[in-house]
């Protein structure tokens, strides 16, 4: 399991952050948040998810549990204390089942426009896995491209276009079926294990983030069209998921899509580090 391990650049405040990334994006998108968490004095560890990015990648069945249970044996394995989590898309449904299994080990949970706010068995039939991989295999650069700017409403392509290259990266690696092969078995486990459920039961302080015009919708292209349109949006579930959360709160950012902290970066870290804030003034 790859992991970046980052000391604070002031004073330490004794805490730590965990950030969970999403399943298209490798950990270099985080650089703007590590830097000003460091310098507002937080210890930032960055993983990869074993089947991402610069992890291993097994063939196996992966499940929301296995991925918690890694993350929680790194945090320990590191001694981190005062641990409080971001986690981003995929990275926001794992945060939701960690924070479920590990209740008393997260002191706060910032969700940034995570999946898994809707059951998305009501909506999508069964695929094999199969198919996923040949979708996977059917991307070109020209097809990749299209599909990041979904998430990006807003951001200029030059600035997302690194995400387009390193895709392609692993496309020519040696690397590149088991990536294939790790990213089908992985939609699998987000359409098989649906965290729908437990945000009621969610123990820590919660701060749920939304771009307004995220469509982000995991295998919704294998949807039936007139039930494909029934699909809430993102912003649309987390208006009603915020509801159930018994210490939750909802800042949604006009216009925005995917992912805030690249959009609107700043607005992204006003309000987290608000919110982060928020507990030291309680304590």
């Amino acid at each position: 399991m790859a992991y970046m391990d980052f000391k604070p650049i002031t004073p330490s405040n004794g805490r730590s952050i965990m950030l969970l990334h999403g399943k298209n994006f490798d950990s270099s998108y985080w650089a703007g948040p590590i830097g000003w968490l460091r310098q507002s004095g937080f210890r930032v560890v960055v993983s990869d998810q074993i089947g991402f990015n610069k992890s291993s990648k097994p063939d196996l069945d992966y499940t929301f549990e296995a991925l918690a249970a890694n993350t929680m044996a790194l945090a320990d394995a590191l001694s981190l204390s005062n641990l409080s989590i971001i986690g981003h898309s995929t990275g926001g449904m794992l945060a939701v089942r960690l924070a479920s299994i590990y209740p008393e080990r997260i002191q706060q949970l910032v969700l940034e426009d995570p999946i898994g706010l809707v059951d998305y068995r009501n909506f999508v039939p069964p695929q094999t896995t199969e198919t996923l991989e040949e979708t996977e295999r059917r991307h070109t650069v020209e097809t990749y491209r299209a599909f990041i700017s979904h998430y990006f409403p807003i951001l200029p392509p030059a600035e997302y276009e690194p995400l387009v290259e390193w895709r392609m990266r692993v496309a020519l690696s040696g690397e590149y079926e088991r990536f294939v092969r790790a990213t089908a078995l992985t939609y699998q486990m987000i359409y098989r294990g649906p965290v729908r459920g437990l945000f009621r039961d969610l123990k820590p302080p919660v701060l749920l983030l939304a771009g307004e015009h995220d469509s982000t919708t995991p295998l919704s292209a294998y949807a039936p069209p007139g039930i494909r349109a029934q699909i809430p949006t993102l912003a649309a579930a987390a208006r009603e998921i915020v509801k159930e959360i018994p210490h939750g709160q909802l800042v949604e950012f006009p216009k925005v899509g995917h992912v805030p902290h690249l959009e609107v970066a700043t607005a992204f870290q006003n309000t987290v580090q608000n919110f982060l804030r928020s507990l030291q003034i309680r304590g």
